[in-house]
């Protein structure tokens, strides 16, 4: 890969947990084999990464190449079009390592530079490791819906809670670390009252990294049952959403806003919650990514209902064994080995010694 554009691709990575929900970017202007400016985007409605990346290089950029992780906007946002700096700049090529998927962009960022004549280029090498960085940016951008990973820790035989007694961890502190940067990059979170009433988690982002706003925690809870005690609900500010359905009494909901949380009405079937138009909802608010921290039957009806979009499952060096304990994925299953979901993209992660991490993607019907 171009050395430049791996540090093009190095400095978009700095901006992940900042930027949503714009794209993170990172640009390089290099003059005679030497790099004259950089820069990459920070928050959403600063400037981009190849203005700074313009203002740094100054004069130099005159003439220029500029490496960038994502082509350039042509529309004016919260900022003015990137190809138009560029073009002011007087840069004579731009190596892209993808298209935008905006389809306010999608093309168009190119075609402008090139009506100025500036010579375009898309580094086909560096488009894997470019998508990679903005994946739900990506696809929120294609499928107008967050990227919904089902996250979990699990013994060898895929189980997640024993039927006693589960204080403690299955994974290690170096996994449970991981986790934290899982969630640093995830817009939001989501569990079940289940897990809520087990283990009074508060499902923050613990990374200590700055982030462009709270990781939204949501909690599935069809009568509003959640105590308003709970470590969730007390340290909630305006980053606390809890589903319910109809059926909860009215009081309760009232509490629950009175102690600073949000609350979703969403009817389903069977007096449950309905998971798409909490989707509807984070989709409306430019949520990019959901992650989903829950228990058994909330990850099977994610999984079921084909809502959930890829799996990271963590294994831990243990077997709990036995009918009763929980496996990662309940509910009623699939009753043929024929029907059973599959997964594709396979990747192993190695995280400790003895632990690994899996990601996969599930295949849609």
């Amino acid at each position: 890969m171009n050395p430049f554009m791996h540090e093009a691709l190095e400095l978009a990575r700095k901006g992940c947990g900042l930027t949503s929900p714009n794209p993170a970017v990172g640009a390089v202007v290099e003059r005679d084999g030497q790099v004259v400016g950089k820069g990459f985007h920070t928050w959403a409605g600063k400037d981009h990464a190849e203005v700074v990346a313009l203002r740094e290089a100054g004069e130099a950029a005159r003439g220029a190449t500029v490496y960038v992780t994502l082509e350039p906007c042509s529309h004016f946002g919260r900022t003015r079009p990137c190809a138009d700096a560029l073009i002011e700049a007087g840069v004579t090529s731009v190596v892209a390592a993808m298209q935008d998927p905006n389809p306010q962009v999608s093309g168009a960022g190119f075609r402008k530079l090139q009506d100025a004549g500036i010579k375009v280029k898309v580094d086909g090498e560096a488009t894997e490791a470019a998508e990679r960085i903005n994946e739900p940016f990506i696809h929120f951008m294609r499928t107008g819906k967050p990227l919904v990973t089902v996250k979990a820790a699990l013994t060898l035989d895929g189980k997640i809670a024993a039927p006693q007694d589960n204080v403690g961890w299955i994974t290690s502190d170096i996994a449970r670390a991981d986790v934290q940067q899982v969630r640093h990059f995830s817009d939001a979170i989501l569990t079940g009252l289940g897990t809520v009433l087990e283990d009074d988690c508060l499902l923050t982002d613990r990374s200590g990294l700055p982030r462009s706003r709270p990781l939204l925690r949501i909690v599935l809870d069809s009568q509003l049952r959640i105590p308003l005690g709970s470590k969730i609900v007390t340290s909630a500010k305006d980053d606390l959403l809890v589903v319910g359905t109809s059926i909860a009494p009215l009081e309760r909901r009232r509490n629950l806003e009175a102690a600073g949380a949000h609350v979703l009405i969403a009817d389903g079937t069977g007096g449950r919650t309905n998971l798409p138009k909490v989707l509807e909802y984070l989709s409306a608010e430019r949520y990019l990514s959901l992650m989903v921290e829950a228990g058994s039957k909330v990850n099977w009806n994610m999984l079921d209902s084909q809502i959930a979009d890829k799996v990271l499952f963590y294994y831990a060096p243990k077997i709990l064994g036995g009918l009763n304990s929980l496996p990662v994925a309940g509910g009623q299953g699939r009753m043929r080995r024929s029907d059973a979901m599959l997964l594709t993209r396979l990747t192993v992660h190695p995280i400790a010694e003895n632990e690994f991490a899996v990601e996969a993607y599930v295949v849609k019907d």
